[in-house]
């Protein structure tokens, strides 16, 4: 294996990486209005802005999936247990004792076992709940007259919440994990410029220096 800087973030990914992270910031300080938390704004316009964030999002993700699966990205999340166990292990012990990290990044592989599962359950079901709760209280005054419509909106807000909180949880991992192994700097660093080390087999070494060398370059 050849370790070399990588272009494996295009900029579309990028591009929704933090247009994702900037909506969902929003959202989180509108909804946390919504939720009674705190009262730094009026609560109508927290509706407004929670509620144009979302559909901003929503268009978003639907460009995300459609890029995805048109470009074959959908198979770094494909979940493994080759090297799970040794992963697990290196978060709940080895992090704490300065052991390095087992997995290294391949140019087909870009998430570890663990971060393609996390990553996989926020894709398929975190999402679509935060997604379809929203949309049902967007519409609630459509369906209103219902039988026990009330009860549902009930559920359907206190789902919404739990979705959100675990999207919250979720960041929250995410920011813990940018302060450990390297520096915060490289761990966004890929997000930014598009580069990260990767760990090249010799026939992708030998596609990329012959197709595609500009996405290549030596690690410094």
């Amino acid at each position: 294996m050849s370790e070399r800087m990588v272009k494996i973030y295009p900029p579309f990914e990028r591009f929704w990486h933090w247009s994702q992270v900037i909506l969902v910031l929003v959202m989180t300080f509108t909804g946390f209005r919504l939720y009674g938390l705190h009262e730094w704004i009026p609560y109508q316009q927290a509706v407004l802005v929670h509620t144009y964030a979302a559909l901003l999002l929503m268009v978003l993700w639907i460009f995300a999936i459609f890029w995805h699966f048109t470009t074959g990205t959908w198979k770094h999340y494909v979940p493994s247990a080759d090297g799970l166990g040794q992963v697990i292990r290196f978060y709940s012990y080895g992090i704490f004792k300065g052991e390095k990290h087992p997995y290294r990044k391949a140019y087909w592989r870009k998430h570890n076992p663990l971060q393609a599962m996390a990553y996989l359950a926020l894709k398929l079901l975190i999402f679509p709940t935060i997604w379809i709760t929203g949309i049902a209280y967007l519409t609630y005054r459509l369906w209103e007259p219902a039988a026990s419509s009330g009860l549902w909106i009930e559920i359907v807000g206190n789902l919404h919440v739990l979705a959100a909180f675990g999207i919250l949880s979720f960041i929250v991992m995410h920011l813990y994990l940018m302060t450990t192994g390297h520096s915060l700097w490289e761990h966004i660093r890929p997000m930014f410029t598009g580069y990260d080390e990767i760990d090249l087999s010799p026939q992708e070494e030998a596609y990329l220096e012959a197709d595609e060398p500009s996405r290549i370059k030596p690690v410094a």
